[in-house]
């Protein structure tokens, strides 16, 4: 039979996914922690697949109302990580169990910052009480017509994962208003302009805002550790690097408000730093 009268075939494919991680298995503690994080983090993770990670949770998780609040904030579920009773109670509920891999992370780039007198600004992460969202690649999918094809699709996977760079960056010249977002996927985004309030600019590289940087800005956010954020004028709502953020509700100390400034992941701590003028 060839391919072609086939009603269906089998590719490899790789998908990424947002990683939720519980901490409580208390239903209300999730939902609040839940509506906490939509509320800061905006529009940045809506739509993307999630896999739910449970390993750290012991007690009975409630499947059916965890996964209708995520729908409610249209977070579509599609697998889990968990053990024992809460693994086979999740998948009970529809999801598939799935192994999550790490994201290579790029070298960092060479930086030029502020010198001594200028004191970087450790920025904590926000602390997670019960639900934790992490950009983070699931493993990809592969299914193959036999074992031989199999192999050379893996393989060929783990090349492209291992040798991948982002391609020409994005590069919007022009103000970004309110409500306007821009996402440049597998590689850097750079905008001419401003970034307004109520505006997001989102990146799977790095992201560079040469002009005031108001609105929400987040780099790696496909888990890349090393993606960075530069901006001549930072005065934004919120930060954030491979899914660990800040919402900036204070102003910043008066050598990075409204400074040139890069923004940079150490640990679980996001770092501001001035940039020389």
């Amino acid at each position: 039979m060839t391919t072609d009268s086939l009603a269906l075939d089998f590719k490899s494919a790789t998908l990424y996914a947002i990683r939720v991680v519980l901490h409580s298995a208390d239903l209300k503690q999730l939902v609040a922690a839940l509506e906490q994080r939509m509320a800061d983090a905006g529009s940045f993770f809506e739509n993307e697949p999630v896999v739910i990670d449970a390993s750290r949770v012991a007690d009975p998780i409630d499947w059916p109302a965890l996964l209708a609040a995520l729908r409610e904030h249209n977070l579509p579920s599609i697998g889990v990580v968990a053990e024992g009773a809460n693994l086979a109670a999740a998948k009970t509920a529809g999801l598939a169990p799935v192994e999550l891999s790490t994201p290579v992370s790029r070298p960092a780039p060479a930086v030029e910052v502020a010198p001594a007198n200028h004191v970087a600004t450790p920025v904590p992460a926000v602390a997670a009480s019960a639900l934790e969202t992490k950009p983070t690649p699931a493993p990809a999918a592969t299914t193959t017509e036999d074992t031989a094809t199999a192999t050379q699709a893996k393989a060929a996977s783990a090349s492209q994962t291992e040798h991948a760079a982002p391609s020409t960056a994005m590069v919007i010249t022009r103000p970004l208003r309110s409500g306007q977002r821009v996402y440049a996927r597998h590689t850097d985004l750079v905008v001419i302009g401003m970034v307004s309030q109520g505006a997001e600019v989102i990146a799977d590289g790095n992201v560079h805002v040469y002009g005031p940087l108001r609105g929400k800005a987040m780099a790696g956010a496909r888990g890349d550790t090393s993606a960075r954020i530069f901006t001549t004028q930072l005065d934004a709502e919120l930060l954030a690097i491979a899914g660990v953020y800040r919402v900036v509700e204070a102003k910043l100390d008066s050598s990075l408000h409204n400074q040139p400034a890069l923004v940079s992941l150490d640990g679980e701590t996001l770092r501001v730093d001035a940039l020389k003028k």
